[in-house]
């Protein structure tokens, strides 16, 4: 990690925004890069099952499973508070993984599921941890098939630490990278209310809202066919992965005032407590791009969900696009921030202001 001043983490590099990006960067370089896993810096990590050949244990043929690939994702918890008014630290960490292989297109089939216990945890607060877990496995239908326990001294860990792997199976993966000039920025409902609920625990602030911890899939693979791109906004919340997204397109989304998916609580709530709205994470919503043409019937089946479903913008080129010359060469900007691509908030008076990636000390402890 020698490209770190700060010879220490700190608190930020894990709150999802542009130090947690780098310091990712700086971990996998201790890596060996695989050539069959794909993805991997997406949500979930994928291996298309169709180019390898495993064994028939029924004839001892080599064979392949073509179009089928398989997902791959992990996520670690570490919630404060640990319960909250719409969920708590098991619901959001099996939605989570869920939610990430959802994301990526696939359908998930088993979760691992690793708990690290500080000793003197209660036993009945437990037994409400596992009893939301066992719920959305249930109602989902995915299981839990394997999984860790181990139990620490008291002050080595605060209260409990979950961390949850998962697997799925896709025909069609949906790269956060795929948005194309043209599409429009689609919200699965309203932004940020986990944030909302889980800060308003935190500092004994009233509110109505409750987390918005919740499977995805069913949404997702009723708009599969539709969708050019898509992400959860979690950690970082629509700051960083439409960042992240306009990034990967080399394109430069446009978010409409008139049309932002917050609820006035929310608003309020950002304002108060001086965080960036945009940086607020959901735990049971995504974004997406779509074509202009599918808008319509993409909206009236996510409204079926979640009646908050709306168009929230467009993607439009960037000038790092427009601006290669005739013969195709290179653009003439020397930087992607210098030139357009990234995310852009229109306003009601019509300017332009640009959504940076979040810095600094985030929001500790909210997934």
């Amino acid at each position: 990690m020698e490209n770190r001043k700060n010879k220490f983490v700190e608190l930020e590099d894990g709150g999802g925004g542009e130090k947690s990006s780098k310091l990712i960067s700086e971990i996998r370089k201790f890596f060996p890069v695989s050539k069959k896993w794909k993805n991997i810096e997406d949500d979930g990590a994928t291996l298309d099952l169709g180019k390898l050949k495993t064994s028939n244990v029924h004839n001892g043929h080599l064979m392949s499973t073509p179009g089928q690939k398989l997902v791959f994702t992990t996520d670690a918890f570490i919630v404060d508070p640990i319960f909250f008014p719409g969920g708590d630290i098991g619901k959001i960490a099996i939605c989570g993984t869920i939610n990430d292989l959802s994301v990526m297109g696939a359908v998930p089939i088993g979760i691992s599921l690793s708990l690290v216990i500080e000793e003197g945890f209660p036993e009945s607060d437990l037994k409400k941890i596992m009893q939301s877990i066992g719920k959305v496995s249930r109602e989902t239908g995915v299981p839990i098939v394997t999984g860790d326990t181990k139990v620490t001294e008291k002050g080595k860990i605060d209260k409990i630490e979950i961390t949850t792997s998962g697997i799925g199976l896709a025909e069609k993966i949906i790269e956060n990278g795929g948005a194309k000039v043209g599409d429009v920025i689609i919200a699965s409902g309203n932004l940020g209310e986990h944030a909302v609920a889980l800060l308003a625990s935190r500092f004994n602030y009233r509110t109505k809202i409750k987390s918005d911890c919740q499977p995805i899939t069913k949404e997702i693979q009723s708009i599969l066919p539709y969708l050019t791109s898509c992400k959860d906004p979690t950690r970082g919340g629509v700051a960083a992965v439409l960042n992240e997204m306009a990034e990967k397109s080399k394109t430069r989304f446009v978010l409409e005032e008139a049309n932002l998916p917050f609820t006035k609580e929310t608003v309020a709530l950002s304002g108060l407590l001086g965080i960036d709205k945009f940086s607020f994470p959901s735990e049971g919503r995504f974004v997406g791009t779509i074509a202009k043409k599918d808008s319509d019937k993409v909206i009236k089946i996510l409204r079926k969900f979640n009646r908050g479903a709306k168009i929230i913008g467009t993607v439009a080129r960037s000038t790092y696009n427009a601006s290669r010359n005739m013969a195709g060469g290179p653009a003439r900007h020397a930087s992607r921030s210098d030139a357009g691509v990234g995310v852009w908030l229109k306003t009601k008076l019509g300017s332009e202001k640009k959504i940076e990636v979040p810095r600094g000390k985030l929001i500790p402890r909210i997934c």
